[in-house]
C-alpha cells in the first residue's frame, strides 16, 4: 500500500508541476498561520519566509518552506500578496429542498493540498445522505477517506468539506467523517482524475 501511496503522491507531483506554468515564489507579507503538510499540525510561519506557492485548489494555497509544504487558509491570502477568495455568503437556513447534486458539486471544491485532483474524482467520497431536519432544513452526512491512513490532514481536509457544505441553502447541519473500511485504492480515482495525474 505504501508503494501505492507513493506513486499517487508522485505522479500528483508531476501533473502538478506540468499544470502549473511557474511556481510562484514571495515572502511573506505578515505572520501567517498555516497547516503543516501532511501531519496536519498548525504553525505560524513568519512575516519574511520565503516560500513557493505550489497549488491553488479549492481556495487554499499549498506552499513550499522550510524543506516542507504548508497549507495556508483562503483567509490569509493577503499574507501572500494575494486576493481572498470571494466568501461564499449564506442566507438564514431555509426550507429549500437540498440538491443531491449541489452537494457533490460543492465538495468538488475541495482538494487534499498534496494531490491536483478533487476529493470526488480522487474516489475519497465514500458516502453521502441527506435527512430532513424538524426545522424543514436538511442535514448532509458525508463519509469519506484518504489515500493513506497516516495521514494528518484528514481533519482538515473533512473540516473544509464541512464548512463548504454548511453554506448551501437549506443546509443546517453537515457531518464529514473519516472511515477506513474500505481501504482506498488508486483504482477508486475517477476518469477525470486519472487525466489528471497522468495515469492514463
Amino acid at each position: 500500500m505504501a508503494a501505492l501511496h507513493s506513486k499517487v503522491y508522485n505522479r500528483a507531483a508531476n501533473a502538478e508541476i506540468c499544470a502549473m506554468q511557474n511556481v510562484t515564489s514571495l515572502e511573506l507579507a505578515r505572520d501567517c498561520d498555516a497547516v503543516q503538510i501532511p501531519h496536519g499540525a498548525p504553525v505560524s510561519l513568519p512575516k519574511g519566509t520565503p516560500v513557493d506557492i505550489t497549488q491553488t485548489l479549492g481556495g487554499t494555497f499549498t506552499v513550499h518552506a522550510h524543506g516542507g509544504l504548508y497549507r495556508i487558509a483562503g483567509k490569509d491570502a493577503d499574507a501572500l500578496g494575494l486576493e481572498p477568495p470571494a466568501e461564499e455568503k449564506k442566507a438564514a437556513a431555509s426550507t429549500v429542498d437540498v440538491d443531491e447534486k449541489q452537494i457533490w458539486e460543492i465538495l468538488r471544491s475541495c482538494y487534499d493540498p498534496e494531490i491536483p485532483v478533487n476529493i470526488v474524482d480522487l474516489g475519497l467520497v465514500y458516502d453521502l445522505a441527506i435527512d430532513k431536519l424538524p426545522t424543514g432544513s436538511s442535514r448532509v452526512n458525508v463519509k469519506m477517506t484518504l489515500t493513506a491512513p497516516g495521514c494528518g490532514m484528514g481533519g482538515v481536509i473533512a473540516g473544509d468539506a464541512q464548512q463548504k457544505i454548511l453554506t448551501l441553502d437549506g443546509v443546517e447541519e453537515a457531518n464529514v467523517e473519516v472511515v477506513w473500511d474500505p481501504p482506498w485504492h488508486q483504482s477508486m480515482i475517477s476518469e477525470q482524475g486519472r487525466r489528471v495525474l497522468g495515469l492514463e
